[in-house]
């Protein structure tokens, strides 16, 4: 078990860092303690290290359950360029390429196996798990496995099986940057934690002014401030056509822009994205896809062109401002037509369960699944081909399939790019006799085995480009030579593919037995519309102060910050906070149930008869009051 100096030493030689960030040491020690334990971090926060680092210091091997694999990629490549050897599984593998993966982590010296969470169930790894020497289970996105969180994925709840599997000494460690009070509870329910071990850092982000902006003219007002604020940011949209079409008009007014969505080819959302990092652009204009995984401490401004789902999910995108601690914005921009069209999201995010029905039946026909076939099987999906064919709405079918995966019928992963793979499938001595058979296939073997490492032991990834201009042959030359040495079995080759993956967990049913519950139909819809209804709340708040509303739905207790434009308008009035809230309760409380002439308030608050007026006048100016005809004020509800 190591001490405060180990961690530091390895967290400098690893990631070039003197100290910790807050609480990241805490949960390691925890867990080196062999405690389960919950670290609540916020974005941006380092989650990663509270793993990594007590991994590092041990003998065994971290299992690290995400359910996102481009950023389980992303985490794999990076250690593997710090020379730390780690492996990943998950759906978009084939069957040999996970044996052998596996296989590595029983007999070879890994540190970090990363596993998406549908394949815990799975025969072959329920079967080598154990015999492995894990010491540490981590889970990413833990809010992922309570229903009251806003992403509940129904393969999250398999995480606990693994108790039954693991020596009982192994720690499980929870991550998260959002979970409410109800969510805390029920992932340490749902992962059957021993002891209630919670580290949790403050929600509140200082640097960060909150602004919310009531206003028609947006591409206007966004210009005013990219002219005004200095630096990088992000502008978040819901569609993917805005996300071009607001790029183009910052363009136009020769601003450096782009867009980014799940549409783009994998190149091209790897272009944009390094231009951005990399300040080539200063302005990524973007629907959700954009940010997992994203860690750039300079970002000066976040715009919100659309109001999000949740304050959860708007918490974590305007997150992405300010990460080096300077001053930052977070701006969400609304009209009255935006409220209408957030509120409809609940009809169009909830199809009947007649439609949800009809999907399942046209998706497993489009896949050619038989009735009772299907199970724990992989299939490639192509939701735009998907769409076209049976001529559905975008929406409608991803919605559908998002209830499908609540009942846990299957799983819809985000579309992979997986690069060719290969692996040598013969001993040295005997590719030494292949080679002196088939000398015209001798100098490929050699470049293969001069540019890439491990081939003998595992898949390795190459690029049919870097071999093609290496050896001066043309890329299907390479092709043909690979499937030659495939198909004399010196090599095993897999090549590369784009695509999203269905993944069905059951086998496929008839429509009279497949079950769309109520709690996972009515349920989830009573709880998204709860979530909207506080993310409106937050928007149309003229009296509370932003950050002391996101705080509050965290459960935290918050001052008011004093920055954000709720404040602003306040500080005008050159009352204390105390007072403000004070006078406003008795006025609300005066003006409950009746109507009353603005000199009667006065008289029935007491104290200070200016600061009272103060008080009335600005609740007129923000409509939380209104005057009748014989001036008598009611509070309008």
């Amino acid at each position: 078990m190591g001490n405060t100096d180990d961690h530091k030493r390895i967290l400098t030689r690893y990631w070039g860092f003197t100290s910790f960030r807050p609480l990241q040491e805490e949960i390691i020690r925890s867990v080196e303690a062999g405690k389960d334990t919950l670290g609540l971090l916020p974005t941006g926060g380092g989650k990663s290290i509270t793993f990594q680092v007590p991994a590092l210091g041990s003998d065994g091997i971290c299992l690290v359950i995400t359910p996102l694999i481009a950023l389980m990629k992303d985490q794999v490549d990076k250690l593997k360029k710090m020379d730390i050897r780690a492996v990943m599984v998950h759906s978009g593998m084939m069957k040999d390429e996970i044996s052998i993966a596996l296989d590595n982590c029983i007999y070879g010296d890994y540190k970090f196996l990363y596993i998406s969470p549908e394949r815990i169930s799975s025969e072959m790894f329920r079967n080598r798990v154990v015999r492995m020497n894990i010491t540490l289970v981590a889970v990413d996105e833990a809010h992922c496995i309570s229903q009251w969180g806003y992403d509940f994925r129904p393969s999250y709840l398999k995480i606990s099986d693994l108790r039954e599997l693991l020596p009982e000494k192994v720690p499980f460690l929870a991550l998260t940057a959002t979970a409410t009070p109800p969510v805390v509870e029920d992932i340490l329910s749902k992962l059957k934690f021993r002891g209630t071990t919670v580290f949790k850092s403050g929600f509140e982000r200082e640097n960060i002014v909150y602004l919310v902006r009531k206003i028609e003219d947006k591409e206007s007002y966004i210009l005013r401030t990219v002219e005004k604020v200095k630096g990088q940011g992000i502008i978040y949209v819901r569609s993917r056509k805005k996300s071009k079409e607001i790029a183009q008009f910052l363009m136009t007014n020769k601003i450096s822009a782009g867009f980014y969505h799940a549409g783009l080819s994998r190149e091209l959302r790897d272009a944009r994205q390094n231009e951005w990092m990399g300040r080539k652009t200063r302005i990524i204009v973007s629907t959700n896809a954009f940010g997992m995984g994203i860690d750039k401490e300079d970002v000066r401004f976040v715009i919100h062109w659309d109001i999000p789902d949740s304050i959860e999910s708007y918490y974590q995108e305007s997150g992405r401002a300010g990460r080096d601690g300077k001053k930052a914005w977070a701006v969400l921009l609304y009209n009255n037509s935006d409220i209408s069209r957030a509120k409809d999201r609940v009809r169009t995010s909830f199809p009947p369960v007649d439609k949800i029905k009809d999907i399942y039946e046209m998706l497993c026909n489009y896949l050619k699944i038989p009735i009772g076939g299907g199970k724990n099987n992989v299939y490639d999906f192509d939701l735009g081909r998907f769409v076209t064919h049976y001529r559905l709405s975008v929406s409608e079918v991803y919605n559908s399939i998002r209830f499908l995966e609540k009942e846990g019928y299957l799983e819809l992963t985000e579309e992979l790019n997986n690069p060719s793979r290969v692996n040598f499938i013969v001993n040295r001595d005997d590719l030494y006799k292949f080679q002196v058979a088939n000398v015209a296939l001798d100098g490929f073997i050699k470049l293969i085995l001069r540019s890439y490492t491990g081939l003998f032991t595992d898949y390795v990834a190459v690029n049919e480009d870097f071999l093609s201009k290496k050896s001066g042959l043309t890329r299907d030359a390479v092709y043909k030579f690979m499937t030659h040495l495939s198909s004399h079995d010196i090599i095993k080759y897999i090549p590369g593919k784009k695509s999203a993956l269905i993944i069905f967990s059951e086998e496929r049913l008839d429509r009279k037995s497949l079950r769309i519950s109520p709690e996972n139909h009515s349920g989830v819809k009573d709880k998204f519309e709860i979530r909207l209804g506080r993310m409106l709340g937050y928007v149309g708040s003229e009296t509370r102060c932003r950050p002391s509303l996101i705080l509050d739905y965290f459960g935290q207790d918050s001052e008011r910050c004093g920055k954000c434009d709720v404040c602003l308008s306040r500080n005008e009035l050159d009352l204390s906070k105390y007072e403000f809230d004070m006078i406003l309760g008795e006025v609300k409380r005066l003006l409950g149930s009746t109507s009353i002439a603005i000199d009667e308030i006065v008289r029935m608050v007491g104290g200070d008869d200016q600061k009272t007026i103060k008080v009335v006048r600005w609740l007129l100016d923000h409509d939380k009051i209104r005057s009748d005809e014989n001036n008598l004020l009611s509070w309008n509800s």
